[in-house]
């Protein structure tokens, strides 16, 4: 194993990834097993690093470049030397091209133009100093004699002292070759560069080992108590039926039937088609927006299906063995999704997917957008057999109701519920292309985190509400359900504003509509918004989704704190999500998310938290 050549705390020149310039950092670690440096920059920001690119403080020397007049002048008096042979000149067509292309080429060389990286366009005042050595181009026929070019050999390595704007020494017309370059090297980078995941959320592999575990023992348990009439904690545990009436085929089989359902609209040619956001690899992968379609689809074949006397209520009397078949059928995925992660490139695994831990990468998820061709299996299970599912089991919950109570029409309490929980689920299906800067498109890898949580938690705990309204009714009055449609209101207000707010912001910080909003620069050329709807709380998104989710179980009642599971859960959620963030972004944008802090100082809860 290699010896570790630079002390903690020390001061070396290090490597920008993806780019050839070098920064003042210093040393905070070295990690034996992957064999990097953990460096901070000027800024704050703290990256790893390997050997190659830490470099000593006194490695970088500047060599005096000799002057555009010197150069000429050597030039000059070597042509007019009284000891060399005087060519005669020709004045053919050719001679006369070859002379213009030689000066042209002397004055690009010379001029010196700057490329600006893709990523620093808003980073100025640099002061940089560049390492260079000259070599003259030999004589090769008489023409070059008369006409010399000094071109320049310019070493890649580019030092500066603080975060600036760069400057290339290439000619002008190989700088779209230069940026290419860059770029492959930076891919190569993260090829290289993708060991061993070295941060573990969730409590590593011990928490993930739990997880697995413990959230389908939870769901069945909540389903349990809200099918008994004595929906209380005090009555924990449930009676727990029979394993052989936990298990139907059936139940599975229409699971499978709608997953695959879903996936034939999903490839359906209608919509158009985005492209995501940049990957750290340089990819950018295409989606086909269309979810809204899809559901509308959905609801057509819905109608036909209670025109033709279809019962809805299996789903009430089923939900059960419907959830298990879920959990059997997304842990089959996620098993396929580990397998099939060991046979793609190093640079298309999630940051913090790849432990080396089998447990840990299972759970998070290795690979960070796997397909098969075209279909994008994350993105698709995001939006479309969850959130449709949840808003069919709902109304089945509903035609329950009618059943079981001997109902003509629904409850108020049931339509609100109902109407709430259709309304956010349109909500993200009309605003499908949001979902391409979220954290779990961009960084989460797709493994049984997600794969749970999108097919089994989102429609079977989200519609913990209407199951339990089947067999515990709650008669609101008018008042109260004014009151509760106004709360619902305010939070979706805040929850689509703030939203709509940052996907335009990040689609093109340049908008007009966007010229009134405040933000601090940061390091990787990118802004923070400072003002609106995220200058009031850092995440003003996870407020009203929190507020919502109030809304949609106060129709419940106070009888018990079952219903408010949802609420509670989501509580922890957004908190422990919002540790995520914060420690992502404070780790990427490092002293400006400092001053984006004390700006903004409240992350969720105004006043509070």
């Amino acid at each position: 194993m290699p010896a570790k050549n630079f002390s903690d705390g020390e001061m070396v020149m290090g490597r920008w990834p993806g780019s050839h310039l070098y920064y003042e950092v210093q040393v905070t670690g070295y990690n034996k097993s992957t064999q990097l440096y953990a460096v901070k920059y000027k800024d704050g920001t703290e990256l790893n690093l390997k050997e190659s690119d830490v470099k000593p403080l006194n490695y970088f020397r500047t060599k005096k470049t000799p002057s555009r007049s010197s150069s000429r002048q050597r030039s000059r008096s070597r042509s007019h030397s009284p000891a060399r042979t005087q060519t005669p000149k020709r004045s053919t067509s050719r001679g006369r091209e070859t002379k213009k292309r030689v000066q042209k080429e002397e004055v690009q060389k010379e001029e010196l133009p700057a490329v600006k990286p893709v990523h620093w366009e808003n980073i100025t005042n640099s002061k940089t100093t560049y390492v260079s050595d000259n070599k003259e181009e030999k004589e090769e026929n008489n023409t070059k004699n008369i006409y010399r070019v000094v071109e320049h050999k310019t070493r890649r390595e580019i030092v500066t002292d603080q975060l600036g704007l760069p400057y290339n020494l290439r000619a002008r017309k190989e700088e779209g070759k230069h940026i290419e370059l860059e770029r492959k090297d930076a891919c190569l980078r993260v090829k290289k560069q993708s060991l061993q995941t070295p941060e573990r959320e969730f409590g590593g592999r011990v928490g993930a080992f739990f997880m697995i575990f413990l959230l389908p023992v939870t769901l069945i348990l909540l389903l349990l108590m809200c099918a008994e009439d004595n929906a209380s904690i005090l009555s924990f545990p449930p009676p727990i039926p029979a394993l052989q009436t936990l298990w139907s085929s059936t139940a599975l089989g229409i699971f499978v039937l709608w997953f695959l359902f879903q996936a034939l609209l999903y490839l359906l040619p209608i919509g158009k088609v985005v492209e995501g956001v940049p990957l750290a690899n340089g990819k950018t992968l295409k989606y086909r927006i269309n979810a809204f379609y899809a559901f509308l689809l959905c609801a057509a074949a819905l109608g036909a299906a209670l025109y033709n006397e279809v019962n809805l209520s299996y789903i009430y009397d089923n939900l059960l063995q419907l959830a298990i078949a879920a959990m059997v059928f997304s842990l089959l995925l996620s098993i396929y999704l580990y397998v099939r992660s060991w046979r793609v490139p190093a640079d298309e695994l999630a940051p913090g997917g790849n432990s080396g831990s089998f447990v840990y990468d299972f759970f998070i998820g290795r690979e960070l957008n796997p397909r098969i061709k075209n279909f994008d299996l994350k993105y698709f299970c995001e939006l479309r057999p969850g959130l449709m599912g949840w808003v069919v089991i709902n109304l089945g919950l509903l035609f329950a109701e009618m059943s079981v109570q001997g109902r003509d029409i629904p409850s108020l309490a049931m339509i609100l519920v109902n109407s709430f929980q259709l309304l956010y689920v349109l909500d993200a299906l009309w605003n499908e292309a949001a979902i391409l800067t979220t954290m779990d498109i961009v960084h989460d890898g797709f493994g049984y985190m997600l794969t749970f949580g999108d097919l089994v938690w989102v429609p079977f705990a989200y519609s913990l509400q209407a199951f339990y309204l089947v067999n515990h009714p709650n008669e609101l009055s008018w008042p109260v359900a004014l009151a509760i449609i106004a709360l619902n209101t305010v939070g979706y207000i805040v929850f689509r504003g703030a939203n709509s707010q940052k996907n335009a912001f990040r689609r093109n910080p340049h908008d007009p509509k966007l010229a009134h909003l405040k933000t601090i620069p940061t390091a990787t050329g990118k802004s923070l918004l400072v003002s609106g709807w995220w200058g009031f709380v850092r995440h003003p998104n996870y407020l009203g989704d929190l507020i919502m989710a109030l809304a949609w179980s106060l129709p419940c009642g106070f009888t018990h704190i079952l219903p408010y599971f949802y609420v509670i859960y989501f509580t922890c959620l957004l908190i422990h999500r919002e540790a995520r963030d914060e420690h992502q972004c404070r780790k990427k944008y490092g002293v400006a998310w400092n001053q984006y802090c004390q700006q903004v100082r409240y992350r969720i809860f105004p006043y509070i938290y």
